[in-house]
């Protein structure tokens, strides 16, 4: 069957979570057992805050080469898959089931395949994207992607302690309809942007990101929708951050100290009111998360504002991405407006 026809079927293919999860393990594991990556390697000192570690001393042509190039084709075939799942959806192709679709299939081969691609770019060249751009721009975009979720997230679970704040619905639909193509960037830049290691940052890290590709491999499927899925996707940077800060001697116990309490408290204030827990779950979240930081604060293990300073920026980036999104938004449409009325 003609790969468009495939796509256009009623087909439906069993799907659970869980298999999903012991994909991405054994990627993972994969990714290990092909290791090392870089015993070869003699790596430049740690010169700053802004400084990756994990990069060839000497750049290298084909490495760079095929690191992009890499990069590229899969961000290609994901942009192309969400764009063809968009048609789908809109001819009536595809509907939320609790399998997969054609689609979703397809999307899950081709990440798979690319993946393996990165890891024996890693295993041959070695570096990634890293060479050639900052490492800040790995950070924000993944920064970003959590602040979209929080606008998205809004509606339905509101930002402070359950209490929605007023977002302009224009702004919340727009995010809806075209965040896959943000997320799917952020992902893959980040993804292709490290090389392979076998450090417990970087596994961890990438078993996140098999994570959010296999989330994005999801649309229009109810897993993509399952709500205690995404509190795992949305807080498993706590974990992430807290190991990556304690495997980084040159940050000290202030940073494991500002990463634990900063994604606690974004959890504690705003995605735990999405589970649908009970008022005295939700209470004893709350007290338990008080009690850490009193105890944390009164042993002198950190200042009392450390627990603000993430939660602070991602509030922070939420009213400034809606409203620069609402301002784009009631600019384009007053716009089409205006053409419209030359045009009648």
């Amino acid at each position: 069957m003609p790969l468009s026809s495939w796509l256009k079927s009623q087909k439906r293919y069993r799907f659970s979570l869980s298999w999903g999860v012991l994909g991405c393990l054994l990627l993972v594991l994969v990714a290990i057992m092909i290791g090392p990556y870089s015993d070869h390697i003699q790596f430049l000192p740690d010169e700053s805050t802004g400084w990756y570690y994990w990069q060839l001393p000497e750049p290298s042509t084909w490495a760079f080469i095929t690191a992009w190039a890499g990069y590229a084709a899969h961000q290609l075939f994901h942009w192309w898959i969400i764009f063809r799942a968009r048609q789908l959806r809109e001819t009536g192709g595809v509907g939320y089931i609790s399998g997969l679709h054609p689609i979703n299939v397809l999307a899950l081969v081709g990440n798979g395949f690319f993946i393996g691609l990165h890891i024996l770019q890693t295993k041959l060249f070695y570096d990634g994207l890293a060479q050639t751009v900052s490492v800040w721009s790995s950070q924000f975009a993944v920064i970003f992607l959590l602040v979209i979720v929080l606008i998205m997230e809004n509606p339905r679970r509101g930002l402070f302690f359950g209490k929605r704040v007023p977002i302009g619905q224009t702004v919340v639909t727009c995010l809806k309809r075209y965040h896959g193509y943000y997320f799917s960037w952020a992902i893959l830049y980040t993804f292709w942007y490290h090389p392979i290691e076998l450090t417990m940052g970087h596994l961890l890290g990438f078993f996140y990101l098999f994570a959010l590709l296999l989330q994005g491999s999801l649309m229009f499927t109810r897993s993509h929708r399952n709500r205690y899925w995404t509190f795992f996707l949305e807080s498993f940077v706590l974990i992430h951050g807290v190991v990556v800060a304690y495997l980084s001697p040159s940050q000290g116990w202030s940073a494991v100290a500002m990463f634990f309490t900063g994604f606690l408290s974004m959890l504690v204030v705003t995605q735990i009111h999405g589970l649908g827990l009970s008022q005295r779950a939700v209470g004893s979240i709350i007290s338990g998360y008080v009690l850490i930081l009193l105890g944390l604060i009164g042993s002198g293990v950190m200042s009392w504002q450390l627990p603000l300073r993430i939660p602070f920026g991602e509030y922070s980036l939420v009213l400034i991405v809606s409203l620069v999104l609402w301002a784009i938004l009631a600019l384009v449409a007053r716009g089409r407006s205006h053409l419209r009325s030359e045009m009648g």
